[in-house]
């Protein structure tokens, strides 16, 4: 076995003199693979070489005098040390250096108010970032809520890889402890969504969180309240007949049941979009709901108008047709009718939450229009703005059934107009009483 530390810090300062003297540099060497390369300019250079699976390495460590022999012996051992253990001293030196920098930047960003690299928030973010793009701003704005409020302060400073099944749930019952079972259930599934995207950039290598389905059980979705029996439908329009509020709530309550429409989509309506000599109401694809794709590039709504809508229209266009929405806010006109303005009016005329809601005059046209009407459902899907294929295979088209539209808007509210006088209505033959 070859001779080790056969140095002394005399040799060493001679080498380096002779060095100096000859102008070129010379290596002398303490065993083991180290050895000093001593430097025409009084200095000299620490480097290790080792050999691991075959190759030949070589670890610089540092210079002489400010790396005395102690020390370069000292690293030379640990080095020896991990190509004893199997690990490349050149790699490890490479992954702590890594490790230092990462380190940094985190305390850097940590000072600057902001989530570090590979924390769970700094992924989510960046995952939100690029989803964002294919979502509507409303559903952006819902999902970074849910990640603010419910889980950055929680996990956000967490690396994404240390993050465990056991822990995601712990969180998810502390959100649904407090009641909040389906917040808790969009937490996990947001949650999923995010260490997926870390696994396809490298911040993680799995999803805990399929380890936790069923974990979180969604009560029973409770539908929202509407009309469906005719004589209490009539009820419900004769109090909308007799409603004492201002003129824009009455008409928005009465052409509600008309239109088959979404409560913002009624409310939100701007008279740039009314043909009503041509008894057409067109919405564009950006009102209408659905993903960020298709408000952009998607179809627009058409909505027949039966006569009566049409007249309600006109009624009220002297009021409120020289701004731009149909049912202004009573407060700043610029602005439509509140999401409470038609609930509030319902409620004062005594129909209750769980009796009828903007939304459920949507499922009492398509409830009752099939069975008392006999209308195919295809053509009231349609009008509800569902997507239903057309001949061609589209999936929807702006004039789909558009002529069976405007008779199923013409039946309908004369239907409505013989259950308000409280006529009695009969099914049409052919189905089940």
């Amino acid at each position: 076995m070859a001779a080790t530390e056969i140095l002394s810090d005399k040799a060493i300062k001679a080498a380096l003199k002779a060095a100096a003297v000859a102008g070129k540099a010379r290596k002398i060497s303490d065993g083991g693979g180290l050895v000093l390369d001593a430097r025409p300019t009084g200095a000299g250079w620490w480097r290790l070489r080792y050999w691991m699976d075959g190759r030949e390495g070589m670890l610089s460590l540092g210079t002489y005098p400010e790396v005395p022999l102690t020390k370069a012996r000292e690293k030379a051992r640990d080095a020896r040390a991990l190509v004893a253990a199997g690990t490349d001293p050149s790699d490890a030196r490479k992954a702590d250096k890594a490790a230092q920098v990462a380190k940094a930047e985190a305390a850097r960003l940590a000072a600057a108010g902001l989530p570090g690299p590979g924390t769970f928030e700094q992924v989510a973010r960046e995952w939100h970032a690029y989803m964002a793009q294919s979502w509507s701003a409303g559903h952006a704005v819902k999902v970074l809520a849910l990640l603010v409020n419910d889980l950055f302060p929680y996990i956000g400073a967490q690396p994404l890889a240390s993050l465990t099944a056991p822990e995601l749930l712990k969180h998810a019952r502390r959100i649904e402890a407090r009641g909040a079972v389906e917040t808790a259930y969009r937490a996990l599934k947001a949650a999923g969504a995010v260490f997926r995207y870390g696994v396809q950039h490298g911040h993680c290598e799995s999803d805990p969180t399929r380890d936790l389905k069923g974990a979180i059980l969604l009560p029973v979705p409770e539908h929202r309240a509407a009309v469906t029996d005719p004589a209490k439908l009539g009820e419900l329009l004769r109090a909308i007949d007799g409603y004492h509020g201002t003129p824009v709530v009455r008409a928005a309550l009465a052409l509600a049941p008309l239109v088959f429409l979404r409560p913002g989509e009624l409310r939100k309506a701007e008279w740039v979009e009314f043909d009503l000599d041509g008894a057409l109401w067109t919405i564009p694809a950006a009102r209408m709901k659905g993903r960020l794709k298709a408000k952009l590039t998607g179809p627009d709504h058409v909505v027949p108008l039966a006569p009566q809508a049409v007249a309600i229209l006109r009624e009220l266009q002297p009021l409120t047709g020289a701004g731009r929405y149909v049912f202004p806010n009573p407060l700043t006109p610029d602005r439509p009718l509140s999401d409470n303005g038609v609930l509030s009016a319902l409620r004062r005329m005594g129909f209750g939450s769980d009796e009828v809601t903007g939304h459920g005059f949507r499922a009492t046209a398509r409830t009752i229009a099939a069975e008392r009407l006999g209308i195919a459902p295809e053509v009231i899907e349609a009008q509800l703005a569902h997507r239903v294929p057309d001949a061609l295979g589209r999936a929807y088209n702006r004039t789909l059934y558009l002529e069976q539209r405007r008779d199923l808007m013409t039946k309908w509210a004369d239907y409505l107009d013989r259950l308000r006088k409280g006529a009695e209505v009969v099914k049409m033959p052919g189905r089940a009483a």
